[in-house]
């Protein structure tokens, strides 16, 4: 494959939050501190030499730049101080605005005010449009539905998510597309063979598996960095809180949209707390909001290498989870508290903008990562099992 020079590739990678890498000179110190490289996948060496000499391509088509978690060894030990666990954040961001033809990933990363105020207009614009349909807002009992209809909150949830899926799709394949032909990965080589199939296979599930739902790279080969946190605080632990809590939250939505299209409860109606859709919404929304809060802690206590620099795509992000958790236990409690309907249809108003704007931004933001990362780390694990790691 000819290799395209891009001279401008490493001043374009600082715009994304990245530490002036120009003072590292590739002494390997980062690679050998790392707990998940090994002798082929040399990381964060490998990228930022590809981002030093303009080798944008190769850059963004490493699949190794979404096997960093990010765990600040590297930025730790380095005798430059060219911070090379930033570094690799920054060019994940840049990953992400590269997989993105609609160049919104780059504005809300390179430009946060600008970015800020869509997201906080977004958020108007659905609140002003659910508005603008409202119904009477009984007293007495909460009627949640009789204010915003719910067949509108839910027909604009299904465009929001067609919108967000093709996006995601987009990107998705532009990745796949750019790590397969780098890797040299074609349909024969995946399912060829029996024997392709079934490697396939193994690397889809370990993927899958271990290490998107079981975070096993994360909570033991990067467990060393977080053995001085205590258990609460551990990033493995508030990464998979957060995670579970999110997808908690949207599987309880689903549900309790399918239960009610059955008929088995209308949507709204109060319900015991052992109600299994209500139980696993409360649980997957503390689950949210603990980890949402010890990643805000976190942050503005800067207690570790990640949280050291900040970048304000992921204060953005972090606002928006947070306040999408609190109107939504806000909503629950205007439901069964005296006096609920004197907060809980404006609630309703602020948790459903706030949602949808959430999920609208997801793939231009960091909850892109859940995009993202797997299809790196599936190619990661297929390049083990044919025993080609390196990029």
């Amino acid at each position: 494959m000819t290799t395209v020079i891009d001279t401008g590739l490493l001043d374009d990678v600082k715009r994304f939050g990245a530490a002036d890498v120009s003072a590292c000179f590739s002494c390997g110190n980062c690679t050998a501190i790392c707990p998940l490289a090994d002798n082929a996948g040399q990381f964060p060496r490998r990228i930022i030499r590809y981002a030093q000499v303009g080798m944008k391509e190769e850059l963004v088509s490493a699949k190794e730049l979404w096997t960093c978690y990010h765990c600040g060894l590297c930025s730790q030990t380095c005798p430059t101080k060219a911070d090379p666990g930033g570094f690799m954040a920054a060019a994940r961001r840049y990953a992400i605005a590269s997989y993105d033809k609609s160049r919104l990933a780059r504005v809300l990363y390179t430009r946060p005010v600008l970015g800020s105020v869509i997201a906080a207009l977004l958020a108007l614009v659905f609140g002003l449009f659910f508005y603008s349909a409202h119904g009477p807002a009984p007293a007495g009992q909460l009627r949640l539905f009789d204010f915003v209809p719910e067949p509108l909150i839910h027909y604009t949830g299904l465009a929001v998510m067609v919108v967000v899926a093709v996006a995601g799709i987009a990107g998705i394949v532009t990745m796949a597309v750019r790590i397969a032909r780098v890797q040299g990965v074609t349909w024969q080589l995946l399912l060829g063979s029996r024997e392709a199939r079934a490697r396939t296979g193994r690397a889809l599930w370990t993927t899958i598996g271990a290490e998107v739902l079981g975070q096993r790279r994360y909570r033991a080969d990067c467990a060393e960095p977080q053995a001085a946190e205590p258990l609460w605080r551990r990033r493995w632990l508030v990464h998979a809180a957060t995670m579970y809590g999110f997808l908690g939250l949207l599987a309880a939505t689903l549900a309790d949209y399918g239960l009610a299209l059955i008929g088995v409860r209308k949507t709204g109606a109060p319900v015991p707390v052992w109600y299994p859709t209500r139980l696993l919404g409360t649980i997957a929304g503390l689950a949210l909001m603990y980890g949402v809060t010890v990643f805000i802690i976190n942050r503005i206590r800067k207690v570790n290498e990640a949280a050291r620099e900040s970048a304000p795509s992921d204060w953005l992000l972090l606002a928006l989870l947070w306040l999408t958790g609190l109107t939504g236990f806000l909503l629950e409690l205007g439901l069964y508290v005296p006096h609920g309907t004197a907060f809980g249809y404006w609630v309703l108003l602020a948790h459903v903008s706030v949602a949808m704007d959430l999920i609208l931004l997801a793939p231009f933001m960091k909850l892109a990562h859940a995009m993202y990362r797997p299809v790196a780390l599936f190619f990661y694990e297929l390049a083990a099992g044919q025993g080609t790691r390196a990029s």
